[in-house]
């Protein structure tokens, strides 16, 4: 990987004017108050700025994420689950044909675009190759993607009845059923807990975000179906969270990973708060308030200023030094 490149593009995306894939990712992270933790409905964050996204969109009116520099335009799976999953919480909230049109739109692509990896298993493909220190080389594919997938096609199946997203659901789940070595997304650590992987590196990382978003797209797989698989991976996925949350515990920021690095990868301030939603619907999705007090802590951490400063310095030292 080229680090002129990578700054390149970076700085273009951040600095630059007009729309980068940041348009997208960066919006203000939250707990949707409606959503629904017996059944399917609305989605457990709003997304309602994504489904608001402005483009650019292809010509079926899918959206693609500019991440300028030699990546360019590219279509993202995860980008495409959360437009769609930001147009459902508005269709189940508003009704109109434009939202409905456009999560049914999402769930089509998704339905057509999952592709077996090589060893054999159903998986949606980023292709493009990623900077995530070392290069994630197209295709790649994540857990992440698998859950936020899963979690918009079964509820296109709850509007329209159409079998062909619930099938779709069902392949991308299997994905959950193996390891990493296997084709999955699946990682048992040596403390045997159970995690899903947002990028498939050896050794993991065990991005927090990818962790949850993946177990929300597990536990939606077991409200829609009543498999007690996806169920006891659900249980097994918040006992690992239980156990570890400490481990990402600074004790003036989140991290962002488990790294295996001297210099550790803090959370940057966004992501710092969407630990914050997601501990907060982990909270209301089981009832235990070790999720609730960890998402007041953090949230405390947000309160002073020397805390933000001290972990964007983490932040640019990290970038500098593995990036």
């Amino acid at each position: 990987m080229s680090r002129w490149h990578y700054y390149r593009r970076i700085f273009q995306a951040y600095l630059g004017g007009g729309s980068s894939h940041l348009s997208f990712w960066h919006d203000e992270p939250a707990v949707n108050s409606r959503a629904d933790f017996e059944a399917l409905g609305e989605y457990y964050m709003p997304f309602y700025s994504k489904a608001r996204y402005a483009g650019p969109f292809d010509s079926a009116g899918i959206p693609m994420l500019d991440y300028r520099g030699r990546i360019g335009l590219q279509y993202n799976p995860i980008a495409v689950a959360q437009w769609g999953l930001g147009n459902f919480n508005f269709f189940a909230r508003n009704g109109g044909n434009e939202p409905k049109k456009s999560l049914l739109a999402a769930s089509d692509w998704l339905a057509r675009h999952l592709e077996e990896n090589s060893q054999g298993i159903s998986v949606w493909n980023h292709h493009f190759d990623w900077e995530y220190r070392a290069l994630l080389r197209a295709p790649w594919y994540s857990a992440l993607a698998q859950g936020q997938g899963i979690s918009l096609l079964l509820r296109a199946h709850a509007v329209t009845g159409a079998e062909p997203y619930r099938a779709a659901a069902a392949r991308a789940f299997e994905a959950f059923l193996h390891s990493v070595d296997k084709g999955g997304v699946a990682f048992t650590d040596s403390a045997g807990n159970l995690w899903f992987e947002e990028y498939i590196v050896n050794p993991p990382t065990h991005v927090l975000n990818g962790f949850i978003w993946a177990a929300w797209g597990v536990f939606d797989y077991f409200l829609a179906t009543g498999s007690p698989v996806a169920c006891d991976l659900f249980d097994a996925a918040v006992i690992t969270l239980r156990a570890s949350l400490d481990h990402y515990d600074l004790g003036f920021w989140s991290l962002y990973e488990q790294s295996d690095t001297w210099l550790p990868m803090l959370a940057s301030p966004f992501y710092h708060r969407l630990h914050i939603a997601q501990l907060r619907v982990m909270h209301r999705m089981t009832g235990d308030d070790i999720f609730g007090g960890v998402a007041d802590r953090w949230q405390s951490y947000l309160g002073r200023r020397s805390n933000r400063t001290r972990a964007i310095c983490y932040k640019a030292a990290f970038k500098l030094g593995y990036y």
